[in-house]
């Protein structure tokens, strides 16, 4: 199975791309969706809405591993992440992929075992369980990576969203 991860922002969104054979993980590729502050929101929605349908098309995942929105105490800043988020949904619905959503908790205990680790536990734990030679930057990336292996982790056991159905 190859799945892609998600780690929602609209100034950065990471991304990150998986196989999973039986209980082991490769990595393929990963990296971000950047987006200049000099842009008008609508043009980083549709950079960001692009730039992850060129990653879907060109890596084929079956699934989306997408992290649910923790709200901060700034609501402007958590209205933004919600449209990069809705952004990132439609790209994997349009690209058939079966969608499945985690909140930080439920990722964090997936990696580490404990849903109040702190980042640079999960980040240790990305980089062994996915045999790296260092933590991927921005730290996006890793966050996007742990989500991917969240859903490996949770496959079959969770409800997988899928658009038109």
């Amino acid at each position: 199975m190859r799945i892609l991860g998600i780690d929602p922002g609209y100034a950065i969104l990471g991304w990150g791309i998986i196989d999973v054979i039986g209980n082991r993980f490769s990595v393929v590729d990963y990296g971000a969706v950047l987006t200049d502050t000099s842009m008008e929101m609508p043009a980083r929605l549709q950079a960001l809405y692009n730039g992850l349908t060129d990653i879907i098309n060109k890596y084929k995942p079956e699934d989306a591993s997408i992290e649910q929105l923790f709200f901060n105490s700034n609501a402007k800043t958590a209205i933004l992440v919600g449209e990069a988020r809705g952004v990132a949904v439609l790209a994997c619905a349009n690209g058939n992929l079966n969608i499945a959503e985690y909140t930080p908790l439920q990722i964090k205990q997936a990696l580490v075992g404990y849903g109040r680790a702190d980042k640079k536990q999960v980040q240790y734990m990305v980089k062994t369980m996915l045999n790296l030679k260092s933590v991927p930057k921005p730290d996006d990336t890793a966050d996007a990576l742990a989500a991917a292996i969240c859903h490996a982790h949770s496959h079959g056991r969770r409800d997988i969203l899928k658009a038109g159905k």
